[in-house]
């Protein structure tokens, strides 16, 4: 069966049109659209012959009284433009000569019409391509004044005798283009807030790279964004405070409003914060949320900063003239507000990752120094007692020894907080147990050499002053040298010395106290032969004041804390071990 070609009327059929369509249908197949998208791909494709031409055109429509052909051309959002192979415009409809900016279109180039603009791609060729391929061909272009065109070009089909012609559909991309180039640079924004050199950051505390980010944060927002009214807060979650972090333009008494994560009563920053969700104020005086954040306000927008599904602060922007938002605009702020949040997180890791690193370098140096520092501490007091009574220069410059060891200890440990940030904390270290624990000294007596390296490890992250001594004898001696200027306050022993148990030594260091002994009895779980712990407390030790190793550092923390209270408390008449309950 032989396929017919194809005749396209384009409009309502009037009673010449029908003449004519049943002249030919003997011949070609004919088609009937209304729609103008639909005629240009009808005549794109290859079987399509187009009834139509501009003379056709001129003696369908009276220009002084337009027919429906000028009416549907003169709507249409595209421009319309027929060319020839010399890209020779032809005719235009009224789209396209105001996208040109000139009524005077036909017999000019198509590219001198538009100014000569710049050919972006894919095709960079689109007239050529369409002739000598006959598929409509895509490209696009860039003119002067940064306007951006999107065309369709098609090859016209006529009779064999007629020159070949080309339609090509203009489309203004400009707003898609700048929505597009928007989308990129906040993206690029967003990467390069934290994207900086080691060579940039190795000098820098902590505070330092927060207030680098932030600078960033600001000039991408004014530069990118064009907001010059923000504010960026933290959310605190444990306590649901919002915190500023980088306020620009706003009232002082906004900026350091209190505001917390609430549906109510704490403004557009407060409901976004605690739902989760964009808010869009078009009319500041009439929105039942908003509350003033600089004098003139009219109009504002918050969005949520998110990190992996749970909202970690709020990102607000406002602005003097009311509806001064748009979605697109909100739309731009939640991009730019999840690269703020994975910024922050990042600063957040690396300081964390440096605050590690610096605990553990200081750490290794306390390990490092504090058992041989406890060894001159122990030989001192050994010499030290010796000469005690008998030669006092000696005596004196052994004392001084002394002071001068733990000296050199202070010192390393200032050194060591010099190295890591000011607010390094090790993790699971509360702020306030390290001020409750600070400039503690403690006494660890214990003949486990790992025992005594676990105990300089863990107290000293909470600001204990700690030495130790690995028998009885030499417990006795380091509390007798210390008695006078620096007194211990907690003592914890094992059970089971070398050389005594720790009711024994409990019972030698009543001589040096003039009070309680402020002891804490450490023991494996088993049977304790010599009955230590019983002997103990009815000799005054604390009913408390017993570790059963192994027990974790909270049940320690515990114990110490009970001891350094129960010291401070005043003691009945007659002393004895009532008070231990």
């Amino acid at each position: 069966m032989t396929v017919k070609p194809k005749i396209l009327f384009w409009g309502p059929v009037d009673q010449d049109a029908a003449g004519l369509r049943a002249a030919l249908q003997d011949r070609f197949e004919t088609i009937t659209v209304d729609d103008l998208q639909e005629a240009m791909s009808a005549i794109s494709r290859d079987d399509v012959v187009a009834c139509f031409s501009r003379e056709w055109m001129e003696r369908r429509c009276d220009t002084s009284e337009p027919g429906w052909c000028n009416r549907i051309l003169k709507d249409l959002p595209d421009g319309i433009v027929l060319i020839d192979q010399e890209n020779v415009v032809h005719w235009a409809n009224p789209r396209f000569r105001q996208l040109s900016g000139t009524d005077a279109v036909e017999g000019q180039g198509f590219y001198a019409v538009l100014d000569h603009p710049e050919i972006l791609g894919p095709d960079f060729c689109p007239f050529h391509t369409a002739l000598a391929t006959g598929k409509t061909s895509a490209t696009t272009l860039r003119v002067a004044d940064k306007h951006y065109y999107q065309l369709h070009v098609s090859l016209l089909r006529g009779r064999p005798t007629h020159p070949r012609q080309l339609v090509v559909v203009v489309r203004d991309i400009t707003s898609e283009m700048h929505k597009q180039q928007k989308l990129e640079a906040i993206h690029h924004a967003g990467t390069m807030l934290t994207d900086l050199m080691p060579e940039e950051i190795f000098d820098m505390t902590v505070e330092d790279r927060i207030e680098l980010l932030k600078a960033n944060i600001l000039q991408s927002t004014q530069d990118i964004l064009n907001y010059n009214v923000i504010e960026i807060r933290m959310l605190d979650q444990n306590t649901g405070c919002l915190v500023p972090l980088l306020v620009e333009g706003m009232d002082e008494e906004a900026a350091h409003r209190p505001l917390l994560a609430e549906p109510r009563g704490h403004g557009v920053t407060g409901f976004v914060a605690s739902s989760g969700q964009s808010y869009l104020c078009d009319d500041t005086e009439h929105d039942p949320l908003y509350i003033p954040g600089f004098e003139g306000a009219r109009s504002s927008m918050t969005v949520p900063l998110v990190l992996h599904e749970q909202v970690i602060g709020t990102f607000n922007v406002e602005h003097e003239a009311p509806g001064a938002f748009s979605q697109n605009d909100l739309m731009f702020l939640e991009i730019f507000a999840r690269d703020v949040a994975l910024a922050l997180n990042t600063l957040e890791l690396l300081t964390a990752q440096g605050m590690n690193t610096a605990m553990k370098s200081v750490e290794a140096i306390h390990r490092a120094v504090a058992r041989p520092i406890d060894a001159i501490l122990n030989q001192a007091v050994d010499v030290l007692e010796t000469y005690i009574g008998h030669d006092p220069e000696i005596e004196q410059r052994l004392k001084t020894l002394l002071r001068e060891a733990r000296e050199i200890r202070h010192l390393i440990q200032e050194v060591g907080k010099g190295l890591a940030p000011s607010d390094a904390v090790p993790a699971g270290v509360q702020t306030e147990d390290r001020e409750r624990f600070a400039g503690r000294r403690i006494l660890v007596v214990d003949s486990d050499a790992e025992m005594l390296d676990s105990a300089h490890l863990t107290l000293e992250r909470y600001g204990c002053i700690v030495e130790t001594a690995q028998s009885g004898a030499q417990a006795v001696l380091m509390v007798r040298a210390s008695t006078a200027e620096a007194p211990y306050d907690v003592i914890i022993t094992e059970v089971r010395l070398p050389d005594m148990t720790g009711y024994e030594l409990l019972v030698q260091l009543k001589r040096l106290f003039a009070e309680r002994v402020p002891l804490v009895l450490m023991q494996g779980f088993g049977h304790d032969p010599g009955h230590s712990i019983v002997k103990a407390r009815q000799d005054g030790l604390h009913y408390k004041a017993v570790l059963y190793k192994p027990f974790r550092v909270e049940q320690l923390l515990d114990v110490i804390e009970t001891i350094l209270e129960w010291s401070q408390e005043p003691q009945s008449p007659g002393g004895g071990g009532e008070n231990n309950r």
